[in-house]
């Protein structure tokens, strides 16, 4: 199946300038040899999972992640998600608290966060795609080229969207972001190596649901269960 066909529909005519770049091509050839060669996370028909949950028109919030986990089952194509059922990766374990200091939700057994995306949260990663164990192995193959199309595609909507920025590899996305529309809300990532370095304490939800209440919209719900 061609790399644009997995492409949910509302999110077709959204990319279509970007199926016809030479990397795009490239892409799909180094995921094609990938795929027969080793284990790839998450499974062909999750790579887009974000899109299909959270359409153009509908994103409210984009939180950037960076790679999808490369353990065998936890990636699913959402950004710090995992399939419930499984253990709490450290970083969403670290999201977890700091949304309980923040607002009070209590902490989540389920690492599942479709319940953010159907609200309008896109979670998504800047690689789409790793190779089982070998974090970071399809970085710089394409997919960052796609994932900034997305990224200047929700802001160049009228509609203000708040842009979750956390540590360096995301706020290296500010350019694409137009500020004067939209609100971004940056931090220390929520790893463990930098969680107690400006993360815990940020209060990124209650920032979050203080500017779509300003701009006039519902704010997000962060139960997860």
């Amino acid at each position: 199946m061609s790399l644009n066909s997995q492409i949910p529909a509302p999110w077709q005519s959204v990319l279509e300038p970007e199926f016809i770049k030479p990397y795009f091509a490239k892409l799909e050839a180094f995921l094609e040899t990938e795929r027969a060669a080793h284990q790839v996370f998450p499974p062909e028909t999750d790579v887009f999972h974000a899109l299909e949950l959270t359409a153009p028109d509908a994103v409210r919030v984009l939180i950037v992640g960076q790679d999808p986990y490369h353990d065998v089952g936890q990636a699913h194509g959402l950004a710090f998600s995992v399939k419930a059922g499984l253990r709490l990766p450290p970083s969403l374990l670290n999201i977890y608290k700091e949304l309980e200091t923040d607002l009070g939700v209590k902490r989540a057994k389920s690492g599942n966060l479709e319940a953010w995306a159907r609200q309008g949260v896109l979670l998504l990663n800047t690689s789409l795609t790793v190779r089982a164990h070998e974090a970071a192995s399809h970085k710089n193959k394409g997919w960052e080229k796609l994932t900034d199309a997305i990224i200047q595609a929700v802001s160049s909507q009228s509609k203000p969207v708040v842009f979750v920025l956390w540590g360096g590899h995301a706020q290296k996305k500010l350019p694409l972001i137009d500020a004067t529309v939209h609100t971004v809300v940056q931090s220390a990532h929520p790893s463990p190596l930098s969680a107690h370095n400006g993360f815990f304490g940020s209060k990124p939800f209650s920032k979050v649901n203080a500017a779509l209440t300003e701009a006039g919209q519902m704010p997000i719900d962060w139960r997860v269960e």
